[in-house]
């Protein structure tokens, strides 16, 4: 009944700032109330404490005990919906598969998944050496087992 009541809550909040999403929502048996965000163009201090608000101003805390934490998904965070790449184009993601772990630059978002690009030093095909050569993958999202964007300092 709680989780349903701060639920609706929170769909009302996102739905006043159409540019942020959800990424994970709990609230816990002792009614502790975790909401993380993310949004097409970042998400500010302000727009987590304006979902911090229209939580908790609607919320009776005289009858009820809660604790309340909205953050914004880190830069360590790994990528978990398909709208989170689209403001991470043309950066460089690591992304795990059962298979295999691919490094590159996302290039492009498609419907089922996404397409990395990187540069890599493979063998001549005729004489001694190596040539540099561009490669591409595409990934389907319900490969990607996890994708983390890779941060460059």
């Amino acid at each position: 009944m709680f989780e349903k009541e701060v639920r609706t809550l929170l769909d009302a909040a996102l739905e006043e700032n159409p540019l942020l999403f959800l990424i994970d929502f709990k609230v816990t048996t002792d009614k502790k109330i975790s909401v993380v965000l993310d949004g097409d163009t970042g998400v500010t201090l302000q727009d987590c404490m304006n979902v911090s608000r229209a939580i908790e101003h609607n919320l009776d805390k005289e009858t009820i005990d809660f604790g309340l934490d909205v953050a914004s998904a880190g830069a360590t965070t790994p990528l978990v919906m398909p709208r989170q790449y689209k403001k991470n184009l043309q950066r460089s993601l690591t992304v795990r598969t059962e298979n295999e772990v691919v490094e590159g630059n996302l290039i492009q978002i498609l419907d089922h998944g996404i397409v990395l690009q990187w540069k890599a030093r493979e063998p001549k095909p005729i004489g001694k050496g190596k040539v540099t050569v561009t490669k591409e993958q595409e990934i389907a999202f319900t490969d990607i087992k996890e994708a983390k964007v890779n941060l460059k300092f």
